[in-house]
């Protein structure tokens, strides 16, 4: 957790000067030591070519992993620091869960479809406490405007860190579930050999998607191709 809560710090310096990272997943968190959780400050956000001020919004093209892309973003709307958001309710499942989300299926423009018909990577709850698990998906609402800013996402995070005895819990029995062989057998992780993890050019998979404008509701302001 404390881990988590670092990166999130990391990412509240980029939103303090009015930024956006544009690109943010797994693949972009750097560790400068072997061990993640004993030197959990030693956590740097790298790959920042695409990072730019929240005012910039004259980027057409869609670049990263599918999965950590936030709904409107592949529909579209320009990227802002709630996207931001969204791929970090992303990094949060990844940690809980041990693997990436959708790595059992083809990123491709069905996946998109069903991102902005908010569909979600199923979680397990034990794996993490029900507080986490809430923040997870209120980082993934998938109307921007829901979405906790990078301040309050902080602030939860600590609080929940500090509630040593539910992460207790809930590392206790991803322990049991990563020494047990049958739980072994049951999770076999099979990555997709179409589920890509590294940044990409997303544009051909979004192009026939609903495009989103800037009104309330997500579904009414749909404009669908015909």
């Amino acid at each position: 957790m404390r881990t988590l809560y670092n990166i999130a710090s990391g990412l509240k310096e980029i939103h303090e000067k009015h930024m956006v990272h544009r690109d943010f997943h797994t693949g972009n968190i750097l560790f400068n030591t072997p061990s993640m959780e004993e030197y959990a400050n030693r956590i740097y956000i790298s790959d920042m070519g695409l990072c730019g001020k929240v005012s910039d919004i004259n980027k057409t093209n869609i670049y990263g992993v599918m999965p950590y892309m936030a709904p409107e973003v592949l529909r579209g709307k320009p990227y802002t620091q709630a996207a931001d958001i969204y791929s970090f309710g992303m990094i949060m499942h990844f940690v809980a869960a041990g693997i990436q989300p959708f790595n059992n299926r083809a990123h491709d423009h069905h996946l998109a479809l069903d991102i902005i018909n908010g569909i979600r990577p199923e979680i397990n709850e034990p794996e993490a406490p029900k507080s986490y698990i809430n923040l997870m998906k209120e980082c993934w609402n998938i109307n921007p405007e829901n979405r906790p800013n990078i301040a309050e996402l902080t602030k939860s995070l600590w609080s929940i860190t500090i509630k040593n005895s539910e992460i207790e819990r809930a590392e206790n029995y991803r322990n049991l579930e990563l020494s047990s062989e049958s739980l072994k057998e049951d999770r076999q992780i099979t990555t997709h050999p179409q589920a890509i993890y590294t940044s990409r050019l997303l544009n051909p998979f979004t192009e026939n998607l609903p495009k989103y404008n800037d009104g309330h509701s997500e579904c009414l302001d749909c404009e669908i191709p015909k």
